[in-house]
Protein backbone atom coordinates (compact mmCIF):
# COMPACT_ATOMS: atom_id res chain seq x y z
CA UNK A 1 0.00 0.00 0.00
CA UNK A 2 1.52 3.32 -1.04
CA UNK A 3 1.95 6.37 1.16
CA UNK A 4 -1.21 8.03 -0.17
CA UNK A 5 -3.46 5.39 1.35
CA UNK A 6 -1.50 5.32 4.61
CA UNK A 7 -1.82 9.09 5.03
CA UNK A 8 -5.51 9.01 4.13
CA UNK A 9 -6.06 6.19 6.62
CA UNK A 10 -4.46 8.20 9.42
CA UNK A 11 -6.48 11.26 8.37
CA UNK A 12 -9.71 9.25 8.66
CA UNK A 13 -8.73 8.05 12.13
CA UNK A 14 -8.18 11.67 13.19
CA UNK A 15 -11.53 12.69 11.69
CA UNK A 16 -13.27 9.86 13.52
CA UNK A 17 -11.70 10.80 16.86
CA UNK A 18 -12.62 14.45 16.35
CA UNK A 19 -16.17 13.43 15.55
CA UNK A 20 -16.35 11.46 18.81
CA UNK A 21 -15.53 14.63 20.74
CA UNK A 22 -18.17 16.60 18.84
CA UNK A 23 -20.74 13.83 19.28
CA UNK A 24 -20.18 13.70 23.04
CA UNK A 25 -20.40 17.51 23.29
CA UNK A 26 -23.68 17.66 21.34
CA UNK A 27 -25.08 14.42 22.78
CA UNK A 28 -25.30 12.60 19.47
CA UNK A 29 -25.90 9.39 21.36
CA UNK A 30 -27.93 6.28 20.60
CA UNK A 31 -29.74 5.43 23.82
CA UNK A 32 -31.07 1.88 24.34
CA UNK A 33 -34.83 1.38 24.01
CA UNK A 34 -37.26 -1.52 23.73
CA UNK A 35 -36.30 -2.05 20.08
CA UNK A 36 -32.53 -1.90 20.61
CA UNK A 37 -30.17 -4.83 20.97
CA UNK A 38 -27.46 -2.78 22.70
CA UNK A 39 -27.53 -2.05 26.42
CA UNK A 40 -25.38 1.08 26.82
CA UNK A 41 -25.57 4.60 25.31
CA UNK A 42 -23.30 4.66 22.25
CA UNK A 43 -22.10 7.42 19.92
CA UNK A 44 -24.24 7.60 16.80
CA UNK A 45 -22.93 8.70 13.40
CA UNK A 46 -19.45 7.16 13.40
CA UNK A 47 -20.07 6.19 9.79
CA UNK A 48 -19.59 9.84 8.85
CA UNK A 49 -16.01 9.02 7.85
CA UNK A 50 -17.34 7.07 4.84
CA UNK A 51 -18.65 10.14 2.94
CA UNK A 52 -15.65 12.10 4.27
CA UNK A 53 -13.35 9.50 2.69
CA UNK A 54 -15.13 9.85 -0.67
CA UNK A 55 -14.86 13.64 -0.45
CA UNK A 56 -11.12 13.48 0.33
CA UNK A 57 -10.61 11.05 -2.53
CA UNK A 58 -12.52 13.33 -4.90
CA UNK A 59 -10.41 16.32 -3.84
CA UNK A 60 -7.02 14.57 -3.95
CA UNK A 61 -7.49 12.13 -6.82
CA UNK A 62 -10.49 13.40 -8.74
CA UNK A 63 -11.14 10.02 -10.39
CA UNK A 64 -14.69 9.71 -9.14
CA UNK A 65 -18.11 10.40 -10.61
CA UNK A 66 -19.15 13.79 -9.30
CA UNK A 67 -22.78 12.75 -9.66
CA UNK A 68 -22.05 9.89 -7.26
CA UNK A 69 -20.01 12.10 -4.92
CA UNK A 70 -22.61 14.86 -4.80
CA UNK A 71 -25.44 12.36 -4.24
CA UNK A 72 -23.52 10.66 -1.43
CA UNK A 73 -22.80 13.97 0.30
CA UNK A 74 -26.45 14.97 -0.09
CA UNK A 75 -27.51 11.77 1.66
CA UNK A 76 -24.81 12.34 4.30
CA UNK A 77 -26.23 15.77 5.15
CA UNK A 78 -29.75 14.37 5.45
CA UNK A 79 -28.51 11.37 7.44
CA UNK A 80 -26.56 13.55 9.86
CA UNK A 81 -29.56 15.86 10.32
CA UNK A 82 -31.67 12.79 11.07
CA UNK A 83 -29.09 11.58 13.60
CA UNK A 84 -29.12 14.99 15.28
CA UNK A 85 -32.82 15.71 15.60
CA UNK A 86 -34.80 13.42 13.31
CA UNK A 87 -36.41 14.19 9.95
CA UNK A 88 -39.75 13.29 8.44
CA UNK A 89 -39.88 10.21 6.21
CA UNK A 90 -41.06 12.34 3.29
CA UNK A 91 -37.89 14.48 3.37
CA UNK A 92 -35.66 11.43 3.67
CA UNK A 93 -37.44 9.64 0.84
CA UNK A 94 -37.46 12.71 -1.38
CA UNK A 95 -33.71 13.22 -1.04
CA UNK A 96 -33.10 9.52 -1.69
CA UNK A 97 -35.11 9.70 -4.92
CA UNK A 98 -33.12 12.76 -6.06
CA UNK A 99 -29.84 10.99 -5.28
CA UNK A 100 -30.94 7.88 -7.17
CA UNK A 101 -32.05 9.85 -10.22
CA UNK A 102 -28.68 11.61 -10.32
CA UNK A 103 -26.74 8.35 -10.50
CA UNK A 104 -29.33 6.93 -12.92
CA UNK A 105 -28.52 9.85 -15.21
CA UNK A 106 -24.80 9.28 -14.71
CA UNK A 107 -25.06 5.56 -15.51
CA UNK A 108 -27.46 6.08 -18.45
CA UNK A 109 -30.26 4.21 -16.72
CA UNK A 110 -32.68 6.96 -17.78
CA UNK A 111 -32.25 5.79 -21.39
CA UNK A 112 -34.33 2.69 -20.58
CA UNK A 113 -38.12 2.36 -20.67
CA UNK A 114 -40.07 4.33 -18.07
CA UNK A 115 -41.28 1.20 -16.30
CA UNK A 116 -37.69 -0.07 -15.98
CA UNK A 117 -36.64 3.26 -14.45
CA UNK A 118 -39.51 3.19 -11.94
CA UNK A 119 -38.83 -0.46 -11.03
CA UNK A 120 -35.12 0.20 -10.51
CA UNK A 121 -35.92 3.33 -8.52
CA UNK A 122 -38.17 1.36 -6.18
CA UNK A 123 -35.61 -1.43 -5.81
CA UNK A 124 -32.67 0.94 -5.29
CA UNK A 125 -34.34 3.19 -2.71
CA UNK A 126 -35.76 0.14 -0.98
CA UNK A 127 -32.31 -1.42 -0.78
CA UNK A 128 -30.75 1.72 0.71
CA UNK A 129 -33.44 1.83 3.39
CA UNK A 130 -33.02 -1.90 4.00
CA UNK A 131 -29.30 -1.30 4.49
CA UNK A 132 -30.20 1.34 7.04
CA UNK A 133 -32.59 -0.96 8.91
CA UNK A 134 -30.07 -3.81 8.89
CA UNK A 135 -27.63 -1.68 10.87
CA UNK A 136 -28.68 -3.11 14.21
CA UNK A 137 -25.77 -5.00 15.78
CA UNK A 138 -22.07 -4.39 16.28
CA UNK A 139 -19.94 -4.87 13.20
CA UNK A 140 -22.62 -5.87 10.72
CA UNK A 141 -22.63 -2.76 8.50
CA UNK A 142 -18.84 -2.47 8.28
CA UNK A 143 -18.13 -6.21 8.18
CA UNK A 144 -20.79 -7.10 5.61
CA UNK A 145 -19.86 -4.12 3.42
CA UNK A 146 -16.19 -5.13 3.48
CA UNK A 147 -17.20 -8.54 2.08
CA UNK A 148 -19.21 -6.84 -0.68
CA UNK A 149 -16.39 -4.41 -1.51
CA UNK A 150 -13.82 -7.19 -1.43
CA UNK A 151 -15.91 -9.13 -3.95
CA UNK A 152 -16.26 -6.06 -6.16
CA UNK A 153 -12.52 -5.42 -5.92
CA UNK A 154 -11.76 -8.95 -7.13
CA UNK A 155 -14.26 -8.70 -9.99
CA UNK A 156 -12.87 -5.30 -10.98
CA UNK A 157 -9.25 -6.51 -10.85
CA UNK A 158 -9.57 -9.89 -12.55
CA UNK A 159 -12.90 -10.13 -14.34
CA UNK A 160 -14.66 -6.95 -15.45
CA UNK A 161 -13.08 -3.53 -14.96
CA UNK A 162 -15.89 -1.08 -14.18
CA UNK A 163 -14.43 1.45 -11.71
CA UNK A 164 -11.13 2.82 -10.40
CA UNK A 165 -9.68 0.27 -7.97
CA UNK A 166 -8.36 3.11 -5.81
CA UNK A 167 -11.93 4.19 -5.12
CA UNK A 168 -12.75 0.71 -3.84
CA UNK A 169 -9.61 0.74 -1.69
CA UNK A 170 -10.53 4.08 -0.16
CA UNK A 171 -13.98 2.77 0.70
CA UNK A 172 -12.47 -0.33 2.31
CA UNK A 173 -10.03 1.77 4.34
CA UNK A 174 -12.89 3.97 5.58
CA UNK A 175 -14.90 0.90 6.54
CA UNK A 176 -11.84 -0.59 8.20
CA UNK A 177 -11.37 2.52 10.37
CA UNK A 178 -15.06 2.57 11.27
CA UNK A 179 -15.02 -1.17 12.03
CA UNK A 180 -12.08 -0.69 14.40
CA UNK A 181 -14.39 1.33 16.62
CA UNK A 182 -17.56 -0.65 15.91
CA UNK A 183 -16.52 -4.28 15.40
CA UNK A 184 -16.10 -5.09 19.08
CA UNK A 185 -18.13 -6.47 21.99
CA UNK A 186 -18.77 -2.96 23.32
CA UNK A 187 -18.91 -0.70 20.29
CA UNK A 188 -17.53 2.81 20.68
CA UNK A 189 -19.79 4.08 17.92
CA UNK A 190 -22.59 3.10 15.55
CA UNK A 191 -22.78 4.06 11.88
CA UNK A 192 -25.91 6.15 12.33
CA UNK A 193 -28.06 7.22 9.38
CA UNK A 194 -25.19 9.31 8.02
CA UNK A 195 -23.14 6.13 7.71
CA UNK A 196 -25.65 3.43 6.84
CA UNK A 197 -27.44 5.50 4.18
CA UNK A 198 -24.25 6.53 2.40
CA UNK A 199 -22.66 3.07 2.63
CA UNK A 200 -25.82 1.42 1.33
CA UNK A 201 -26.06 4.01 -1.46
CA UNK A 202 -22.44 3.37 -2.45
CA UNK A 203 -23.04 -0.39 -2.64
CA UNK A 204 -26.06 0.20 -4.90
CA UNK A 205 -24.09 2.57 -7.12
CA UNK A 206 -21.17 0.17 -7.55
CA UNK A 207 -23.29 -2.89 -8.24
CA UNK A 208 -25.54 -0.97 -10.63
CA UNK A 209 -22.46 0.36 -12.43
CA UNK A 210 -21.10 -3.18 -12.69
CA UNK A 211 -24.42 -4.45 -14.06
CA UNK A 212 -24.60 -1.64 -16.62
CA UNK A 213 -21.02 -2.38 -17.70
CA UNK A 214 -21.35 -6.18 -17.89
CA UNK A 215 -25.06 -6.40 -18.83
CA UNK A 216 -25.25 -9.20 -16.27
CA UNK A 217 -27.82 -9.04 -13.47
CA UNK A 218 -26.28 -11.92 -11.53
CA UNK A 219 -24.20 -9.35 -9.61
CA UNK A 220 -27.24 -8.40 -7.52
CA UNK A 221 -26.35 -11.56 -5.58
CA UNK A 222 -23.40 -9.69 -4.08
CA UNK A 223 -26.09 -8.32 -1.73
CA UNK A 224 -28.05 -11.57 -1.53
CA UNK A 225 -27.93 -12.11 2.25
CA UNK A 226 -29.06 -8.59 3.14
CA UNK A 227 -31.64 -8.73 0.36
CA UNK A 228 -33.13 -12.03 1.53
CA UNK A 229 -33.38 -10.92 5.15
CA UNK A 230 -34.86 -7.54 4.22
CA UNK A 231 -37.47 -8.78 1.72
CA UNK A 232 -38.73 -11.66 3.86
CA UNK A 233 -38.79 -9.47 6.96
CA UNK A 234 -40.94 -6.92 5.12
CA UNK A 235 -43.31 -9.71 4.07
CA UNK A 236 -43.43 -10.95 7.67
CA UNK A 237 -44.24 -7.48 8.98
CA UNK A 238 -46.95 -6.98 6.34
CA UNK A 239 -48.53 -10.26 7.46
CA UNK A 240 -48.43 -8.94 11.03
CA UNK A 241 -50.00 -5.67 9.75
CA UNK A 242 -47.10 -3.58 11.05
CA UNK A 243 -45.87 -0.25 9.70
CA UNK A 244 -42.82 -1.34 7.68
CA UNK A 245 -41.29 2.14 7.93
CA UNK A 246 -40.97 2.04 11.72
CA UNK A 247 -38.08 0.54 13.69
CA UNK A 248 -38.49 -3.08 14.72
CA UNK A 249 -36.70 -6.22 15.92
CA UNK A 250 -37.91 -8.75 13.37
CA UNK A 251 -34.87 -9.16 11.15
CA UNK A 252 -33.66 -12.74 11.34
CA UNK A 253 -30.50 -11.83 13.24
CA UNK A 254 -32.51 -9.76 15.73
CA UNK A 255 -34.92 -12.60 16.45
CA UNK A 256 -32.09 -15.12 16.88
CA UNK A 257 -30.15 -12.83 19.23
CA UNK A 258 -33.27 -11.97 21.23
CA UNK A 259 -34.04 -15.67 21.79
CA UNK A 260 -30.60 -17.28 22.02
CA UNK A 261 -28.50 -14.42 23.38
CA UNK A 262 -25.91 -15.06 20.68
CA UNK A 263 -23.07 -12.53 20.71
CA UNK A 264 -23.40 -9.75 18.16
CA UNK A 265 -20.01 -10.33 16.58
CA UNK A 266 -20.69 -14.04 16.11
CA UNK A 267 -23.91 -13.26 14.27
CA UNK A 268 -22.11 -10.64 12.19
CA UNK A 269 -19.47 -13.21 11.22
CA UNK A 270 -22.19 -15.65 10.16
CA UNK A 271 -23.74 -13.06 7.84
CA UNK A 272 -20.32 -12.17 6.46
CA UNK A 273 -19.35 -15.80 5.83
CA UNK A 274 -22.64 -16.68 4.11
CA UNK A 275 -22.34 -13.65 1.82
CA UNK A 276 -18.71 -14.52 1.12
CA UNK A 277 -19.71 -18.05 0.07
CA UNK A 278 -22.44 -16.67 -2.20
CA UNK A 279 -19.98 -14.20 -3.74
CA UNK A 280 -17.43 -16.95 -4.38
CA UNK A 281 -20.06 -19.05 -6.19
CA UNK A 282 -21.15 -16.03 -8.27
CA UNK A 283 -17.57 -15.19 -9.25
CA UNK A 284 -16.70 -18.82 -10.00
CA UNK A 285 -19.69 -19.14 -12.34
CA UNK A 286 -18.64 -16.10 -14.37
CA UNK A 287 -16.61 -18.55 -16.47
CA UNK A 288 -19.85 -20.11 -17.73
CA UNK A 289 -22.69 -18.78 -19.89
CA UNK A 290 -25.28 -16.43 -18.40
CA UNK A 291 -28.03 -19.06 -18.52
CA UNK A 292 -26.09 -21.24 -16.09
CA UNK A 293 -25.24 -18.19 -13.97
CA UNK A 294 -28.92 -17.26 -13.63
CA UNK A 295 -29.94 -20.85 -12.83
CA UNK A 296 -27.28 -21.07 -10.12
CA UNK A 297 -28.31 -17.62 -8.88
CA UNK A 298 -31.95 -18.71 -8.64
CA UNK A 299 -30.89 -21.82 -6.70
CA UNK A 300 -28.93 -19.61 -4.29
CA UNK A 301 -31.95 -17.37 -3.70
CA UNK A 302 -34.26 -20.36 -3.16
CA UNK A 303 -31.78 -21.89 -0.69
CA UNK A 304 -31.41 -18.60 1.20
CA UNK A 305 -35.18 -18.14 1.27
CA UNK A 306 -35.85 -21.64 2.59
CA UNK A 307 -33.08 -21.24 5.18
CA UNK A 308 -34.53 -17.91 6.31
CA UNK A 309 -38.04 -19.33 6.58
CA UNK A 310 -36.98 -22.44 8.49
CA UNK A 311 -34.78 -20.63 11.02
CA UNK A 312 -37.18 -17.70 11.42
CA UNK A 313 -40.13 -20.02 12.01
CA UNK A 314 -38.23 -21.86 14.74
CA UNK A 315 -36.90 -18.84 16.59
CA UNK A 316 -39.98 -16.64 16.18
CA UNK A 317 -42.12 -19.36 17.74
CA UNK A 318 -39.73 -19.41 20.72
CA UNK A 319 -39.81 -15.60 20.87
CA UNK A 320 -43.61 -15.54 21.05
CA UNK A 321 -43.54 -18.13 23.82
CA UNK A 322 -41.15 -15.89 25.79
CA UNK A 323 -43.33 -12.83 25.26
Amino acid sequence: MNMYFIILGFALIVVELLYFRIARAFRIIDKPNERSLHEEPTIRGGGIIFPVALLLFGITRGDISYYFLFSTLLLAVVGLADDLKGLSRSIRFGVQVVAMLLIFYNLHVLEHSWWVIILLLIIATGTVNAYNFMDGINGITGGYSLVVLGSLYYVNSYRIAFVNNELLLIMMIALGVFSFFNFRTKAICFAGDVGSLTIGFAMIYLILKLIMTSHNYVFVLLLAVYGTDSIFTIIHRLILKQNIFKAHRLHLYQVIISVSGMRHLKMTMIYMMIQLMVSVVVIYNLDFDQTRQYIVGLMILVLLGLTYFGIKHHYYKLLRNVL
